[in-house]
């Protein structure tokens, strides 16, 4: 019984120490992937994360990128105020940019997440997620708010450019 207790004392002295756990034993090492990048010119130092090849759709970066891409283009242009935890967004948005893409051109599509620029969302009286507004030449010329099928999109953009 004494040496069973002078263990015991013993073992519980001495530090125990484990190797740290390490999650990527036996992985292959990662491969570094290059920044996506829309086509087209940007403003010197500003990565885009939109794919290659969606030239018509961008992120819009702050106020005066708003104003420069949105406010001031001469094309019409769709804006989607969203944000990253509302479900009803993640369905729309990818609806409405491949609705954009089938313009060619004709119509721009710009994609402001409301909690990164609250201010803009504020400006344009968004109450709520997603909401979508047609501009022209710097004015809201249409608006929705909530989901819409294809259809109903379609027809949103031709009353846009005017098709």
């Amino acid at each position: 019984m004494a040496q069973k207790l002078a263990l015991w004392r013993l073992l519980s002295l001495a530090p125990r120490t484990l190797p740290p756990p390490r999650p990527w034993a036996g992985l292959p090492p990662r491969v570094p992937h290059g920044p996506l990048v829309s086509p087209g010119p940007a403003a010197p130092g500003r990565a885009l994360a939109t794919p290659a090849g969606c030239g018509s759709t961008f992120n819009v970066q702050d106020g005066s990128d708003f104003q420069d891409r949105v406010v001031n283009n001469p094309k019409p242009v769709v804006v989607d105020f969203h944000a990253q935890w509302c479900g009803p967004c993640k369905i729309l948005g990818p609806r409405l940019e491949k609705m954009v893409a089938k313009q060619e051109g004709k119509v721009l599509m710009a994609k402001v997440d409301i909690d990164d620029h609250t201010d803009l969302a504020i400006e344009y009286e968004v109450s709520a997620v997603p909401t979508v507004l047609a501009m022209k030449n710097g004015d809201v010329v249409d608006k929705f708010v909530g989901i819409k099928d294809e259809d109903q999109l379609e027809a949103f953009l031709k009353k846009l450019i005017g098709a």
